[in-house]
């Protein structure tokens, strides 16, 4: 039975404590008003900074305000342009009060999605009936217990920004939309009420299905038969179909509405691949940290190489993806497609390539080697990059919607980072403590146990 220690308690709620403060000092700080705005440019105008970054805008909100200060300019003279620059200046005051709201917004998806790839995984396992993994079960049931804490902030965070209550959704401020035709075509689906309907339902399948699962395999401890072990594979087989649908429609609500004006075909399969991956590193480093405590002492290096197989082998898919779409869209040079990549590359130039070389050449060099995948402290230097580089992708994907060009990770970005990684640590650590470490009455536990190759 795993005890928590007090000290990583401690370091936990340190974390969170920490990262909460930043937070609130980072949405404080934030300009209130049109005025503080142009003070805030002058400021960087006079020390020769311009100011570029802080009057970046999100995707939709520069097409916007250049083409109405376009037609002030041309239509009406000096009047309308001075309407025009007020506008201009809102829309910059909304991008600078996002940061803190996009980067709560990353932080949160992050690690909610690490905890959704392991719950995928876990039921891939077991309906696969796979004879390597039982004796890991228990850590990604300790995951996903993360799942219940996760899902209920990103569903106030949802629920914020789908009512318009921060300027993360530009779908959401009915004044874009009123001037936006393809944003009107797209607002059966683009609504507030509809998104929370979506995300209600979407959480309340993973959730139900991970507390069925985990209660069967309890009560499987203290069966004398297969009956929950059975009950279980008929609901992961089920439960599969249903999140293969719904991670799809949740990526594209979540996470590609930032952009609304675009879409990729692939992009369901891309979060995933990414979630997957960052699911099973998460299971590999804390499953090698309680080995190195004395505990899973009957998980061997056989069981660690193939999770990191898992951590290669996502990684290279994950890549393909990447690629995939981006060849494809950047080859067609379709101007509403590839606007999408010319943003990023043009203003995200560094971590747009850096994500791609911590996620595809830093994993590939390193775990190609098939005794590297045996080595610990190997494997958990990978994991650690990976998970890095996994977050960055998630920020590209947010970012130059919501924030725009004056993006720099600062304090929002590492605030919310230590807010959310203490939660993790404590929600994760702390189920680890509510059953034994091994599960008993597996069918294949033997098998699992005396697995080597």
């Amino acid at each position: 039975m795993y005890t928590l220690p007090s000290k990583l308690k401690i370091f936990a709620i340190i974390f969170m404590v920490v990262g909460a403060l930043g937070l609130t000092y980072s949405f404080m700080s934030a300009p209130k008003t049109t005025a503080e705005v142009k003070e805030m440019m002058a400021g960087h105008d006079d020390h020769g900074d311009g100011h570029a970054e802080a009057t970046s805008h999100g995707e939709g909100h520069d097409e916007m305000s250049a083409a109405a200060a376009h037609r002030a300019e041309g239509e009406h003279g000096h009047e309308d342009a001075a309407h025009s620059e007020e506008k201009h200046l809102e829309h910059t005051l909304h991008q600078l009060q996002n940061k803190p709201w996009s980067a709560l917004y990353i932080a949160c998806f992050f690690f909610f999605m690490i905890s959704l790839g392991v719950l995928a995984f876990y039921a891939v396992n077991i309906a696969a009936q796979a004879g390597w993994s039982p004796v890991l079960f228990r850590v990604m049931e300790a995951i996903t217990a993360y799942l219940v804490p996760g899902g209920i902030i990103m569903f106030v965070l949802l629920a914020l920004s789908g009512f318009h209550i921060n300027h993360l959704f530009v779908w959401a401020d009915p004044e874009v939309v009123a001037h936006d035709k393809l944003l009107q075509g797209k607002a059966g689906w683009l609504d507030g009420t509809w998104l929370l309907v979506r995300a209600a339902i979407f959480m309340g399948g993973w959730i139900l299905y991970r507390q069925f699962a985990v209660r069967n395999s309890r009560r499987s401890d203290d069966a004398s038969d297969n009956k929950w072990y059975k009950k279980n594979f008929k609901i992961s087989a089920a439960f599969l179909v249903f999140f293969l649908y719904t991670e799809s429609m949740m990526s594209w609500d979540w996470l590609m509405s930032f952009d609304p004006h675009w879409f990729s075909t692939l992009y369901g399969w891309y979060v995933l691949a990414g979630m997957m991956v960052c699911g099973i590193t998460t299971i590999a480093v804390i499953t090698i940290l309680l080995k190195s405590q004395g505990y899973l002492e009957f998980v061997n290096d056989s069981h660690i190489h193939d999770l990191a197989k898992f951590m290669f082998g996502f990684s290279i898919f994950w890549t393909y993806l990447w690629f995939s779409q981006f060849m494809l869209i950047w080859y067609a040079n379709i101007p509403e497609e590839v606007t999408y990549f010319v943003t990023r590359i043009e203003d995200f130039k560094l971590p747009f390539f850096g994500m791609v070389a911590m996620n595809f050449l830093f994993p590939v060099l390193l775990l190609m080697n098939s005794d590297y995948k045996r080595i610990s402290w190997f494997v958990v230097l990978t994991g650690i990059v990976i998970l890095a580089g996994h977050y960055v992708d998630i920020y590209m994907l947010i970012t130059p919607g919501t924030v725009g060009t004056s993006w720099f990770i600062g304090l929002p970005e590492i605030s919310a980072i230590l807010f959310f990684f203490g939660l993790f640590v404590l929600v994760v650590f702390s189920a680890l403590t509510k059953a034994p470490l091994l599960v008993k009455n597996n069918p294949f536990l033997k098998e699992s146990k005396n697995f080597h190759y």
